[in-house]
């Protein structure tokens, strides 16, 4: 009789793939078997990129003689320590009895990535491949991707892609990590002391590790500007309140030389002469010249993408972006919320149609089952799909962390760290059911002898999604701590002071009880931390002057959502960043430092994101099919080659003790931090760590 095998990416995915199927048959070592299915698993990666000498053994020894590598065919190998496991699956791919295997490895180019390679080495033929392509782990939904499973061979594009990104990591970091350790290693040493330094570089990570030096010499480089502001406190019906001189047009001081801004003076003197102008004659008064009444509305935020969720996390719970992925990653393996790395802040239309199954079963969550019930009696779910909340042109693979509205009973066993981030995924979600908050907002303008004052207020007057967007655990409400661009600069309101507000016309007359001085300063750029480094690695476009790249790169970011956390955790642990766990700040070590120089004189391109834009760009071509494989490798292997060359030939080692001193500078104890203690004996470490940077801790190539 022939059977059907299921090969999920880890053993507790085809537990709920052989739950969901009803398979009660033998448990035996590294699969399931009933009468008609086999259930089997990866252990994550099974088969991974070999290192240079099992090409030939003189790529061992790092030589400019064996630079660039650039291998004709690509070797792989089963990773040691789960070769094992990957013989069992083995046989049973190549299983007489096997007729179809369903491919139920994670949804997304990596998972792919995962089969493709086990197939590859298995040396699967003559069987009939279908690709399960799930949302979540419920069985519902586990069952649909089995009944609409597509054939393998849909996904061919998918899986180019994923094996050209690989490739492009892999030979990016090993003929740039070899020849700059080669031409610089010694000047980094020699510098810090140590026997030996590697220097680990590769396309994406080195991008980033060029983001927070930058963003760490800005802060350094900034010199802070005084300013002084100029204030009047008027009372109104016995409510004081505030207003900001600003030099428009008609003012004295329209386009001054002595402004800082338009509302603030370079010199103290300045502002006090402004001041004694206008307190000539008694008492002060100002005239209404202008007053603008206007509701507005806030609408709910997007939905979570797992960038989004890793910067709240780090702003809620002080976790780093590799935390957040390992809770997430739990309650999607206990069915609690949808497939977690994604980049979509959306939902897909399909979805959209059955939401109502999702809020129906969080009727049983405690902290939100009260919400929930009152969204399905309301009906506000019905057009959803109307709104901005589902679209299908910005889903690429997943659509956005939402709540199943199943596997509640799990919940009680889960750490209270889990638990919270799952509320906080909750509340997201419900949000988007209900109404706008809104707030009624007036605009004042005030005028002392032709110098105009401004005053702004706002006032909630109706809570809508906000009355559920508080997390139970929160200290305060969300109104309270919801603020959008310039609400520092509004007054508080309370409703005495709004009704006389609302009273006000043009060209009454005020009451001015004092003018005063407010002094500030300008703010230097803030370090990052780990979730804005997150959102920061999504949006890196903003720092790419030319459209087209610009464009491209928004959808795609530096890295993807799957293995954003673990670039940076490659950073923190070959030490070029430093990472304060209390307060998850980010910043870079003298090493880090020195590594960004090095490469800054020699192959500048790998710190820039217009690099990680471009490679991004022909890798989508290849996932939709508008360029061959050759076509990328070729514009690949030109560009390593030049840039390899360009190394070799250069000589910067002179010019860099500027560099690295000037940076040294800001480390007193210069070379506590950076050393590593490495001899030359360590080679073989740096050999598979350094020379391939971007492969992270589960073997995957990132």
């Amino acid at each position: 009789m022939a059977k059907a095998l299921y090969i999920a990416e880890k053993p507790s995915v085809a537990q709920e793939f052989a739950k969901a199927l009803k398979i009660n048959g033998q448990r035996r070592d590294g699969y399931l078997e009933s009468e008609d299915s086999v259930v089997t698993w990866c252990v994550g990666h099974l088969v991974t990129m070999s290192y240079p000498e099992k090409y030939d053994m003189k790529y061992k020894r790092w030589s400019f003689d064996t630079l660039p590598f650039l291998p004709r065919e690509f070797k792989y190998e089963v990773i040691p320590g789960v070769s094992k496991q990957f013989k069992i699956v083995k046989e049973l791919l190549n299983r007489a009895d096997i007729d179809t295997i369903y491919v139920c490895t994670d949804s997304g180019r990596e998972g792919e990535y995962i089969y493709r390679l086990v197939a590859q080495m298995a040396g699967v033929k003559n069987k009939k491949q279908k690709r399960v392509w799930i949302d979540s782990q419920t069985e519902e939904e586990i069952l649909r991707g089995i009944r609409e499973a597509k054939d393998l061979s849909a996904y061919d594009n998918l899986a180019s892609s994923a094996y050209l990104r690989a490739k492009e990591d892999y030979l990016m970091g090993i003929n740039f990590s070899r020849v700059l350790t080669l031409r610089y290693g010694n000047s980094v040493s020699g510098y810090l002391g140590t026997k030996y330094q590697a220097i680990s570089v590769g396309r994406v990570m080195t991008c980033v590790l060029g983001m927070v030096v930058r963003r760490e010499r800005e802060i350094r480089s900034f010199v802070k500007t005084p300013f002084y502001r100029v204030l009047n406190k008027v009372t109104l019906e016995g409510k004081q309140f505030e207003g900001e001189w600003r030099a428009v047009e008609g003012s004295r001081y329209f386009q001054s030389p002595l402004l800082y801004k338009e509302n603030g003076f370079k010199k103290k003197e300045e502002a006090e002469a402004l001041i004694s102008l206008l307190k000539q004659g008694s008492p002060l008064f100002c005239t209404v010249e202008k007053i603008e009444r206007k509701k507005e509305n806030k609408n709910p935020p997007l939905l979570f993408n797992l960038a989004e969720l890793q910067n709240v996390c780090a702003k809620l719970f002080k976790i780093s972006p590799d935390e957040t992925l390992r809770v997430v990653q739990e309650l999607y393996e206990k069915k609690l919320v949808t497939y977690p790395r994604t980049d979509a802040h959306v939902l897909s239309a399909a979805v959209a149609k059955e939401i109502y199954k999702n809020i129906s079963g969080l009727r049983n969550y405690p902290q939100a089952g009260e919400a929930a019930g009152k969204i399905l009696e309301t009906g506000t779910y019905k057009n959803i799909a109307k709104t901005r909340y589902v679209n299908d042109k910005q889903i690429t693979d997943h659509y956005a962390i939402i709540p199943t509205g199943q596997g509640l009973g799990a919940l009680n066993s889960l750490s209270l760290l889990s638990q919270r981030v799952y509320e906080t995924i909750v509340r997201r979600f419900l949000c988007i059911f209900y109404p706008p908050a809104v707030y009624q907002k007036v605009n004042l303008v005030t005028n002392m002898q032709n110098e105009h004052f401004f005053s702004s207020f706002r006032v909630l007057l109706e809570e809508g999604y906000l009355s559920i967007a508080t997390n139970s655990f929160a200290g305060r409400k969300a109104s309270d701590g919801e603020k959008g661009a310039g609400e520092e600069q509004e007054t508080a309101c309370d409703a005495a002071l709004l009704e006389a507000l609302q009273k006000l016309k043009k060209n009454d007359i005020l009451q001015v009880d004092d003018l005063s001085i407010k002094e500030g300063e300008t703010s230097p750029p803030k370090r990052y931390n780990s979730g804005s480094m997150i959102l920061a690695m999504e949006n890196a476009g903003q720092l790419i002057e030319d459209e087209e790249l610009r464009a491209q790169i928004k959808g795609a970011g530096i890295g993807t959502s799957a293995t954003r956390a673990e670039i940076l955790k490659k950073l923190f642990y070959i030490k070029y960043l430093s990472l304060n766990k209390k307060t998850q700040i980010i910043t870079p070590t003298l090493l880090g430092e020195m590594i960004f120089d090095v490469v800054n004189c020699s192959i500048r391109q790998l710190l820039n994101p217009e690099l990680t834009a471009s490679w991004e760009k022909g890798l989508n071509y290849v996932a939709e099919g508008s360029i061959t494989e050759q076509e990328y490798m070729d514009k690949l292997e030109r560009f390593v080659r030049l840039r390899t060359r360009q190394v070799e030939e250069s000589n910067y080692q002179y010019a860099l003790r500027q560099f690295f001193d000037a940076a040294s500078a800001n480390y007193p104890a210069k070379a506590a931090d950076a050393k590593r203690g490495g001899k030359r004996n360590d080679e073989r470490l740096y050999d598979r760590e350094a020379s391939e940077p971007e492969r992270n801790y589960s073997g995957r190539i990132v």
